[in-house]
């Protein structure tokens, strides 16, 4: 009854690790969870707000199906006065988050056979999102200490099937941020062999260290040309369950989302555009309060994981996430995640899902005190 597609994808191991986790807790056990792959702050009032006058307003019926008028202008904007680039309203497509935008592009992109290209560690939807459109992933190694890539990398994989290549900075599940030389290379190596790249910059205001993220789009104007920019508002505002996000890029292919969308969600929530209206057109006060406090927690974190033996991390410079070796310990990552939950109770996401079996992502979108709590348990459990 079940078609081989479906058979072929596996299920989100983030969502089921962390609907456990949420269900010890209901049951009175003090869970440590380090597993979340979203803020842990609430959405800014002032956005609830735009909201609820929405619906009072009555804006409670369709809207075009790639997004209103009015959002795609305020996104327009955003990446203008952000990313120093410039789309008209006809090369924006709003969807119900993010993931969205991106299962969309795939869908459009990519011919049966087809192959995609992705740096590991990657988002973990990535590939099944890939295989979803008939095509088929292609890892590209990243450095183990860094996570970083070499062009060289990039252009091994390439072949005559090869149809885009993801980017993903700041980084989930690394915490990584491509440098601009590095982008500049991975430009010029998209441009000279006419290659896609989706660009995935979801964490973009969620970065550390004094750091500017660099859209691939803004460094020149072939590479503007062949790239699509993935964005949304889950991360940045704290708006998770509200499924807004967008993507940017050639007109013709956004023509093709409008399609597929029209016959599958018909348009994204009115409400929520209404919300995301206000929040994209903010001054971002609260986006830079929540990421200096998450720039904090990541240091507590660090300085913590650094003094417990068996475990190596590289310092993420963005998102909300470090991703650690656990092989010092003598087990893979799926089996310390499994038996830190049950033993320590404490959430953590195994790697393999992610690309490296022997590591697991840690999030630091919960607070220092479970933090430091959480990492006086970790240690524990591992000199046991």
């Amino acid at each position: 009854m079940i078609s081989k597609k479906i058979k072929h994808i596996s299920p989100s191991v983030t969502l089921a690790i962390s609907a456990k986790a949420k269900s010890l807790k209901k049951q009175g056990v003090d869970v440590i969870n380090f597993a979340a792959g979203e803020p842990d702050f609430d959405t800014p009032d002032y956005i609830k707000q735009a909201a609820i006058e929405a619906i009072k307003g009555g804006f409670t019926k369709y809207t075009p199906a790639t997004g209103m008028q009015e959002l795609k202008e305020a996104i327009c904007e955003k990446f203008r006065r952000d990313n120093a680039l410039v789309y008209a309203p006809d090369q924006i497509a709003v969807s119900c988050g993010a993931k969205h935008s991106l299962y969309n592009l795939l869908q459009v992109l990519c011919e049966e056979g087809d192959e995609v290209i992705i740096p590991s560690p990657y988002w973990l939807s990535y590939p099944e999102m890939i295989k979803l459109a008939g095509a088929r992933p292609v890892i590209a190694k990243t450095d183990k200490k860094t996570f970083t890539i070499k062009v060289e990398e990039f252009r091994r994989c390439i072949t005559k099937k090869t149809r885009a290549i993801i980017i993903n900075s700041p980084s989930n599940p690394t915490g990584a941020v491509y440098s601009k030389d590095t982008l500049e290379k991975i430009a010029e190596l998209a441009v000279s062999r006419n290659i896609p790249v989706i660009s995935d910059e979801i964490y973009e205001k969620l970065i550390y260290d004094k750091l500017n993220h660099i859209s691939i789009a803004s460094l020149n104007k072939k590479i503007y040309e062949l790239t699509f920019v993935v964005n949304g508002v889950s991360k940045s505002y704290a708006m998770t369950g509200w499924r807004i996000g967008y993507l940017a890029g050639r007109p013709e292919v956004v023509k093709g989302v409008a399609v597929l969308q029209s016959h599958s969600t018909s348009n994204p929530s009115s409400i929520s555009q209404a919300a995301a209206l206000t929040a994209i057109g903010s001054d971002d006060t609260s986006t830079r309060k929540m990421s200096e406090e998450f720039e904090k927690r990541r240091d507590v974190l660090m300085e913590g994981l650094k003094n417990i033996k068996g475990i190596e991390c590289a310092k993420p410079q963005g998102a909300f996430y470090c991703f650690a070796d656990v092989s010092g310990t003598g087990m893979d990552g799926l089996t310390f995640s499994k038996k830190l939950l049950d033993e320590k109770h404490i959430a953590i996401i195994p790697g393999e899902p992610f690309g490296l079996k022997d590591h697991v992502r840690l999030s630091f979108a919960t607070s220092i005190d479970d933090i430091k709590k959480g990492i006086e348990r970790l240690g524990e459990w591992v000199e046991q």
